[in-house]
């Protein structure tokens, strides 16, 4: 095909939609279902009310190929995880008696019985369910869910894709199953997996699938050459089927680097590649292996991942330069839209002007397109777009809100010192031991407790002008002495006001600081049905008053126990925002932890001996390839410790973070300087407290004894087996005793029994070792 046939055969795609529609109605079904007051038909009502929504929105904005299968009730991997038959052997019986109950008790654990272990999803703000996978596993296919949510969609007269997890990032992204020897390589059982996807390809193509996507973003990071032949093999023995759908395999987050020749030469029908800028090497990789002739290349020059609006004209000109390189150029988002917001239209607290700057999964459709008209057609089909374009992009480069000179020079002021705590860690921790004088094995919490219904309509009643700010400060005065009270009668040692006035660890301080901005309907999926709306990084960063001080200082005057001061730290507050594209991410962290510095500086001299700077983002936001890591790592230790350094020695400085692989960072941990650090360890049982181990990680570290992600409550005698683990690999004098991450998604009756239990559990442990 010639460039010009390419061009006229140009189509527009996605490769995933966001799933809990604008009023969030999928959240809201599955949690009814959860508490008996929606029935599981009622449930799947609504899930198949959303599907046709959402797609006949996709097609009506003028989308030619709507994706199917990426719809979930809970987590796209954990679908996978049942389509292949890879059920763990605890939660076959909960599965045979009621699949969908089944379902949920791997994702969130029954009393009984414990959930799949949680991680992040590459560098994104999405967890996924990992893969339990061991020799004696048994796969075995079941298409029914990527089946009849294509008949779906045929149903309504479109063009349809179904898009699954490819098998080899499925394989790189298990664990050894608990029991198996940790070195066991899931990708051995590549061979045992292929026939399964073999027949769920057949089953797809007989319901009427032309193309079926096959997801491998795994292929982006740093592979080694036996995973590569593993993909070379997979995609040989698949593209051999004469029983299949056309392949389209996709790639997203980062280049492909050596993986591109490999799937370059595959025998399959399409590739699919991100030609945004974290990704833009693949474009003349691409053409170095000679591009794809006779094949379909979907190209992702729209980006998935952050609200800007595109650049039409540049996008435009990287589609030009691809339509040389492929049989035939498709035009489509970076990955799936499934990591932004839905719709800006319902946002009326944003300035117009500043609104047409941004782009949500509507937008950013109505972007692929025109972007696939002007292929087509030429740019004078879209000249109105173009100009209208050019003029939102100049109006944010010009805009005085993304520029404040002072911000500026404070943050090009900052030298090496200011970075570096006066004092090191031994002369430190002496200083704390004396001024806290805190028991073997300190108990604590993450920060957060349960922001109960009554909280939340406290604060939507503010809002609404149904109750005043006097008398909303009050509700939050009588949860702060409640919580303080209740973890005083529960014996912890270092306690937390419970954030109560918090909506979210981001947002209640972007909320607070210049450059941000907020939204009221923003809702991204973090994992299942718990949503959060990350704020706007549009500009320069500043404090202009203090912002935690009021809270916490009245929180410790109802207690003679330390109650530490609770903040967000400069990487998280970026990693978990929608960061401005237009300077180099450290700059901005930079400016961010100078806001947070002053209030740290604050909170100490407000009388706050402990200072908790979460970074749960830290290892979420690391670069997929090693190579450029140390570039990232470099500038977020310095942005922590920048935040962190001015305080006294006797100050104990905390962090946190949560849900995700820890032992490719320990360096980094070591490197912020922190006095404790907590992790989350409760679902890998103890795995981080080994690695630290390893590293010889000198400082205090709490690994968490009680997985708050699950509604289950851990026995006391649960957490006690948990801290004797982790004992085996941090010193008594060294370990701390705590939940995996806060509480605020949990429900109070849950919250007290098992910190009650976490409490009975180092107290047990405490009286064995003396």
């Amino acid at each position: 095909m010639t460039p010009k046939s390419a061009a006229a055969a140009a189509r527009s795609t996605v490769y995933g939609y966001p799933r809990q529609g604008q009023e969030r109605e999928l959240k809201k079904a599955i949690e009814g279902y959860w508490k008996g007051r929606v029935t599981a038909d009622a449930l799947w009502a609504t899930a198949a009310d959303l599907r046709r929504t959402h797609w006949q929105a996709l097609a009506e904005a003028g989308i030619d190929e709507v994706p199917t299968g990426d719809f979930s009730y809970y987590d796209h991997v954990l679908d996978t995880t049942v389509m292949v038959g890879a059920i763990p052997q605890r939660h076959r019986a909960a599965v045979a008696a009621d699949p969908l109950d089944g379902y949920f008790a791997m994702a969130r654990g029954t009393q009984d019985v414990p959930p799949l272990e949680m991680t992040k999803w590459f560098d994104t703000n999405y967890h996924y369910l990992v893969p339990e996978l061991g020799p004696d596993t048994v796969f075995s296919a079941d298409s029914a869910k990527q089946v009849a949510e294509l008949k779906e969609a045929l149903a309504l007269g479109l063009a349809a894709r179904p898009v699954l997890v490819g098998p080899v990032t499925y394989l790189l992204l298990a664990k050894p199953a608990p029991g198996v020897p940790a070195g066991f390589d899931p990708l051995t059982l590549l061979d045992r997996l292929l026939p399964v996807y073999a027949e769920v390809l057949a089953d797809l193509r007989a319901a009427g699938a032309e193309w079926v996507q096959l997801d491998e973003p795994a292929l982006v990071q740093d592979r080694t050459p036996a995973e590569l032949n593993a993909a070379e093999r997979a995609y040989r023995d698949l593209g051999a089927l004469t029983d299949r759908p056309k392949l389209l395999i996709a790639s997203y987050f980062d280049r492909l680097g050596e993986a591109l020749p490999v799937l370059a030469k595959a025998p399959v029908e399409g590739l699919a590649l991100d030609f945004t800028e974290a990704a833009a090497a693949n474009l003349d990789a691409l053409a170095a292996v000679g591009g794809l002739p006779g094949k379909r290349l979907v190209a992702g020059v729209v980006n998935g991942r952050n609200i800007w609006v595109n650049d039409l004209s540049k996008s435009l000109a990287t589609l030009g330069t691809l339509l040389g390189l492929a049989g035939r150029v498709d035009v489509a988002a970076s990955c799936s839209l499934l990591h932004v917001p839905l719709d800006t239209t319902p946002e009326r607290d944003i300035e117009p002007q500043i609104l047409r700057w941004l782009a949500f999964a509507r937008q950013k459709t109505a972007e692929i397109v025109t972007l696939a008209r002007g292929l087509a057609r030429g740019t004078d089909a879209i000249t109105a777009e173009l100009a209208a374009n050019r003029a939102d992009l100049a109006s944010r480069t010009g805009s005085p809100i993304t520029r404040d000179p002072a911000v500026r020079a404070c943050a090009a002021a900052v030298t090496e010192a200011d970075a570096r705590r006066a004092q090191p860690y031994p002369e430190r921790a002496a200083a704390q031991r004396a001024h806290l004088r805190l028991p073997l094995l300190p108990t604590t919490t993450i920060g957060s407790f349960p922001q109960t219904g009554e909280l939340r309509t406290a604060r939507a009643d503010l809002r609404a002008g149904r109750i005043d700010t006097a008398g909303y400060e009050e509700r939050i005065r009588a949860e702060i002495q409640e919580v303080i009270s209740f973890q005083e009668k529960t014996g912890l040692d270092v306690l937390v006001h419970g954030e109560a006035e918090r909506n979210d660890m981001v947002q209640y301080f972007a909320e607070q600081l210049t450059g941000y901005l907020a939204t009221q309907h923003g809702w991204v999926q973090s994992y299942g049905t718990r949503y959060v709306r990350p704020p706007i990084l549009a500009g320069d960063i500043s404090r202009p008053e203090p912002m935690t001080v009021r809270w916490t200082t009245y929180a410790q005057s109802l207690s003679d126990r330390p109650v530490k001061g609770m903040l967000t730290g400069p990487v998280t507050m970026l990693a978990w925002s929608f960061v401005r594209d237009d300077q180099p991410l450290g700059d901005t962290a930079r400016q961010v932890a100078l806001a947070l510095r002053d209030e740290v500086n604050d909170l100490e001299a407000a009388g706050t001996s402990v200072i908790q700077v979460d970074e749960p983002a830290l290892r979420e936001t690391l670069p997929l390839r090693a190579a450029d890591r140390p570039a990232y790592l470099a500038w977020a230790t310095e942005a922590f410790r920048l935040t962190t350094a001015g305080v006294r020695p006797e100050t104990q400085v905390h962090t946190h973070m949560c849900y995700a692989e820890f032992g490719d960072i320990v360096q980094a941990i070591d490197d912020l300087d922190a006095d404790v650090i907590s992790l989350e360890a409760a679902r890998s049982h103890m795995q981080v407290a080994r690695e630290l181990a390893a590293h010889g990680y000198p400082r205090e570290a709490g690994p968490g004894v009680y997985d708050i992600h699950s509604p289950r409550v851990p026995s006391a005698a649960e957490a006690a087996e948990l801290l004797r683990t982790g004992l085996k690999a941090i010193p008594a004098e060294r370990l701390w005793v705590n939940p995996d991450c806060g509480l605020k998604t949990r429900s109070w009756p849950e919250t007290r029994a098992s910190l009650e239990n976490l409490v009975t559990a180092a107290r047990t442990v405490r009286s064995e070792l003396r």
